[in-house]
């Protein structure tokens, strides 16, 4: 069977019933049906933060796949297969990529959590309502400067951009206001995809709703006549906007196959976003469970960095392990080997491959001082040869490496890798968190440390542009806030055909963005952007629905 005919195959538990297991009264869930419920943390903010924290990630992506979200959900549900009281805090996925090529993000097989089509489509509306926060936001700006503009907005100098939870290439870049006087003032517009939204950005950093509703405020939406910079809170946004969010700021909670509770709330995309689900949907599991699997998007170089420097600086939260998920095809992959060739065995390929690994391996220990084991998605073109190869490479790098066999077993597949982590866990607890830079280091600065010491970048180029917004933001007063670098998920480098480990090449940020509801700062590396396209064969063309309401097609 198909993911989505093992997903619809199974027997879920009643949410009430799953809740129960994980300590959550029933005063405290907003149900969508028998199997979704919302969980309003207000409830249980007196609980105590009791949890350790396993953040995974992965190697570089590649088109062989990984398998990231399914050793993530798997592992949650080994740990819950040896007595841990274990729980998931997940992202939710984007309509984005379900469309279009990288399908859904439920994980796989038998590690999935459930109802999957709900999940990937629509979900509980929380998409839906960061997409409407954002598009109010938008709508009151214009409507200001439509009716006298009383804080002189420049109309050249509007920053806030709509926003659609779509791959939509033809609103990257567009016009509006045309029409006449009574329509607003024409200017260049775009649209972002929603997940890379400031509005999302905020949503997934705001603790609680007081805290989400300083952080709208917070948001610059332009610059006036005189140079000064408008936000939110002079437009009055910010309290319709946290009113539309109120209950999308409430965690959503589903179950795996095995019955292990997760939370998922908040965006992906740790290419063009900051990559982790919402700092209180993981505080909220923390506060439940004895431990808590969480995942940062796309490869280390992106989401572990990104979790650590931005959501762990902001809220407090240190992971005590990490897990880094490959796959041998994948390895070979970064070692050469077409995806055609990638079944056959290919020792001198993998080893070549293994530069990835080692370089994101080393990161770990080296730039952020945290324990790590390695995570090998097990296929079954996988040699002998291949696995002793792979483990002797561990092996030197002084690295525990364990197999996931989640996508074919569930929970059972993975209760090796699980007592690995723990066992880890307990034998190094208590290890220093290190941030890959400093706060008081100017926001070049900051680009550049993560470039060298994350990147191993040789140097890194600032168009005029990006020099431009980066002094003014400076000036502006935000050069203490961290960096979010957006660059392409396929390398280390911003350039996607570099494969492996790549050293010493230029970076090139092109543009720069301010988060001031998040708080943190966007850098555009390469030719990254904020709204992808659909493929030539996008998804969405195998997708369907019978007459029994039956979805078929999400994978």
């Amino acid at each position: 069977m198909n993911d989505i005919q093992i997903a619809q195959a199974a027997k879920l538990q009643p949410i009430v019933d799953i809740a129960k297991k994980a300590g959550i009264p029933e005063s405290a869930l907003m149900t969508y049906g028998r199997h979704i419920a919302k969980v309003n943390p207000v409830h249980l903010r007196d609980l105590p933060r009791k949890g350790k924290l396993i953040l995974v990630s992965a190697i570089t992506p590649t088109t062989a796949g990984e398998g990231k979200t399914t050793v993530s959900i798997s592992l949650a549900d080994g740990l819950s297969a040896i007595g841990k009281n274990a729980m998931l805090a997940l992202r939710e996925p984007s309509m984005g990529p379900v469309f279009g090529m990288k399908g859904g993000a439920t994980g796989g097989g038998h590690a999935q959590v459930l109802p999957m089509e709900n999940i990937n489509l629509h979900f509980t509306g929380d998409f839906h309502a960061i997409s409407s926060a954002n598009n109010l936001l938008c709508a009151m700006v214009d409507n200001h400067i439509q009716q006298g503009n009383q804080l002189n907005i420049d109309e050249r100098q509007v920053r806030v951009r709509r926003c659609m939870d779509m791959n939509d290439r033809q609103l990257r870049s567009i016009v509006d206001g045309l029409g006449g006087t009574g329509n607003g003032v024409p200017r260049e517009d775009g649209f972002d995809i929603t997940a890379a939204s400031e509005v999302m950005a905020s949503f997934c950093m705001a603790a609680d709703l007081n805290d989400l509703k300083a952080r709208l405020g917070n948001i610059v939406v332009a610059r006036n006549k005189e140079g000064k910079n408008i936000v939110a809170s002079q437009i009055g946004a910010q309290g319709a906007m946290a009113a539309l969010l109120r209950d999308a700021m409430m965690p959503n909670l589903v179950q795996t196959l095995d019955q292990t509770p997760a939370l998922i709330h908040g965006g992906p995309f740790a290419n063009i976003a900051h990559g982790c689900n919402s700092i209180s949907a993981t505080s909220l599991a923390l506060q439940l469970a004895d431990y808590v699997v969480t995942e940062a998007g796309f490869g280390a170089d992106l989401g572990a960095e990104k979790f650590i420097d931005i959501k762990c600086r902001a809220s407090g939260l240190k992971p005590e392990a990490v897990v880094l998920v490959a796959t041998i095809r994948a390895l070979k992959h970064h070692g050469g080997v077409q995806k055609a060739d990638l079944n056959a065995e290919n020792i001198p390929a993998l080893k070549e491959g293994l530069t990835n690994l080692i370089a994101h391996v080393r990161n770990v220990k080296q730039v952020w001082n945290l324990p790590v084991v390695v995570a090998i998605n097990h296929f079954v073109s996988d040699t002998q040869g291949e696995i002793d190869t792979l483990q002797a490479a561990m092996k030197e790098e002084d690295v525990v490496c364990a197999f996931s066999d989640g996508w074919a077993h569930g929970g059972q597949g993975t209760k090796e890798l699980a007592q690995v982590v723990v066992d880890l866990i307990e034998r190094t607890g208590g290890s220093e968190l290190k941030f890959t830079y400093e706060s008081e280091l100017p926001l070049d600065k900051k680009i550049e440390a993560i470039a060298k010491k994350v990147y191993h970048a040789g140097s890194v180029t600032f168009t005029a542009q990006a020099r431009k917004i980066l002094g003014q933001l400076t000036e502006d007063g935000f050069g203490h806030y961290p960096v979010c670098i957006a660059k392409t998920q396929y390398s280390f480098s911003d350039n996607p055909k570099l494969l492996g480990a790549p050293s010493g090449f230029e970076l090139t940020i092109r543009d720069v963005r301010l988060s001031g509801g998040a708080g943190f700062v966007v850098a555009f590396a390469g030719d990254i952007i904020a709204m992808p396209g659909l493929p030539k064969q996008p998804a969405a063309l195998n997708i369907d629905v019978d007459n029994d309401g039956v979805i078929s097609g999400v994978f």
